[in-house]
């Protein structure tokens, strides 16, 4: 996929705009979501707000298997945005695409690795802040790398890298291949006329749907990930 991406600067710092508006339209289509199902809430559950509750419990339950219900209720919040913003980043670029040229100014966000790497990048720092504050720096130094014994410390100073890239580029790598193979999908159809666009339609509509599949497992294994990796930082085994 040849792709040319639009760099700013300001104060020196480099921004990619497509990544900004891409992951800004994924922010107010979450925003407008939950408020809509938000609306009008009640005691007894009905219609909308059973899908609302549906979507809580189901990240609820991603936190209590990570980490005991007293420890992991700070991280309910975290573990829903957290679902809700990658899931419909995920599913963008299917339902979205703005380009001009070789440049994207909207697509999925979780398609390029700076998005990826920067979620990934604030969250686990997270984990490691909140580690620190409850067990104090030393105790959270003994827990999170002298533990079981001192001498795995390098092992689990690597452990720490290799967790922040492994949990970013999986999910970077499944959404970038997807929208990758529907592009080619997409020049195979205008290739040859109506003897290529026939057979590219059923292909498109089945990647489609196997897409809408991937990037709500991706979604969910993202933040399985985080949920386990904050759990090392705030228990103690």
């Amino acid at each position: 996929m040849n792709e040319e991406a639009l760099v700013l600067k300001l104060f020196g710092i480099p921004f990619n705009v497509g990544n900004i508006l891409s992951g800004l339209v994924a922010a107010l289509v979450v925003f407008a979501f939950i408020f809509w199902l938000s609306r009008d809430v009640k005691m007894k559950p009905t219609g909308k707000q059973n899908y609302l509750e549906f979507l809580i419990d189901f990240t609820n339950g991603i936190v209590k298997s990570a980490m005991p219900d007293e420890i992991g209720r700070q991280f309910r919040l975290l573990a829903f945005t957290l679902f809700m913003f990658i899931f419909v980043s995920n599913q963008l670029g299917l339902m979205i695409e703005f380009a001009i040229g070789d440049i994207h100014y909207i697509k999925s966000p979780t398609a390029s690795p700076l998005t990826t790497l920067t979620l990934a990048f604030i969250v686990l720092t997270m984990a490691h802040f909140v580690g620190a504050k409850k067990f104090g720096l030393w105790g959270y130094v003994k827990n999170s790398f002298l533990s079981p014994m001192p001498m795995m410390a390098p092992i689990s100073m690597i452990e720490q890298f290799t967790n922040f890239l492994t949990v970013a580029l999986r999910l970077f790598g499944n959404i970038f291949s997807g929208e990758v193979l529907l592009t080619t999908i997409g020049h195979f159809a205008k290739s040859k006329g109506i003897w290529t666009t026939i057979p590219a339609i059923p292909l498109e509509m089945i990647w489609q749907g196997f897409s809408l599949f991937i990037g709500t497992i991706q979604a969910y294994v993202f933040v399985t990930l985080i949920m386990v990796y904050v759990s090392e930082k705030v228990e103690v085994e």
